[in-house]
């Protein structure tokens, strides 16, 4: 049994948006939700990602992570998504990419607000590159030194930095990935904008609220002529 990580990485909550619009994505609710309803053992993950919202994508990694007997095949892993291929064994397509970068997020406030944002989304890096330390056993400084320049890497790099474990077709023993206890943090990849996403789920909300009281007006209305 196969599991698919691709487009965007998502929250759960905002999944059905992306859905509304056709923009393919990829939530921890459906990585969830397909490993329960599988009734094989899931054996092979597929990543062809742009990354997308790193809470999300720990979340995927932390429980691909956990179910241990897992292959991860790559064809494009960058930001939110190169964490995820990260949970296990794996190797990458010849013409495969992987990209590496700073955790981002939308603040506001003022320059202590910032300052403190700064702060927030140093610490952050450091556990997105836990993982990338997990998997390889390189130095932190080096993962952070690559995020912090934005490091493109083709298939053969990605290899070659321990990223991935082998370039599809070639034979290596498989490898593990280490622990890694991740933080809070969003990156965003093509993502909707969240002003967007906070409008539909308040028309959502007032949508639901005006069936609701339209339904309990027909009540009303069908008591009252009985």
């Amino acid at each position: 049994m196969r599991v698919d990580v691709k487009g965007v990485i998502v929250p759960s909550a905002a999944q059905w948006i992306y859905d509304w619009f056709g923009i393919e994505c990829t939530s921890p609710k459906c990585v969830l939700q397909t490993i329960a309803e599988s009734k094989d053992d899931i054996d092979d993950i597929y990543i062809n990602s742009p990354g997308g919202d790193l809470n999300a994508g720990v979340e995927i990694y932390e429980e691909l992570r956990q179910r241990g007997n897992i292959m991860i095949h790559v064809m494009q892993a960058c930001s939110a998504a190169s964490v995820i291929m990260c949970a296990g064994p794996s190797e990458i397509s010849p013409a495969g990419l992987v990209m590496i970068h700073n955790v981002s997020a939308a603040f506001s406030g003022d320059h202590n607000d910032m300052k403190r944002a700064g702060e927030i989304l140093h610490a952050v890096d450091k556990t997105v590159a836990g993982a990338y330390v997990a998997k390889t056993g390189k130095p932190l400084s080096e993962w952070l030194d690559k995020m912090n320049r934005e490091t493109w890497m083709n298939a053969a790099e990605a290899v070659e930095l321990g990223l991935i474990d082998r370039i599809s077709g070639e034979a290596k023993e498989k490898t593990g990935a280490g622990g890694f206890i991740p933080a809070m943090a969003a990156a965003s990849a093509g993502m909707i904008p969240q002003a967007v996403i906070a409008k539909m789920m308040n028309e959502k909300a007032a949508m639901g609220a005006r069936l609701r009281l339209l339904g309990l007006k027909n009540h009303n209305k069908e008591e009252t002529t009985v």
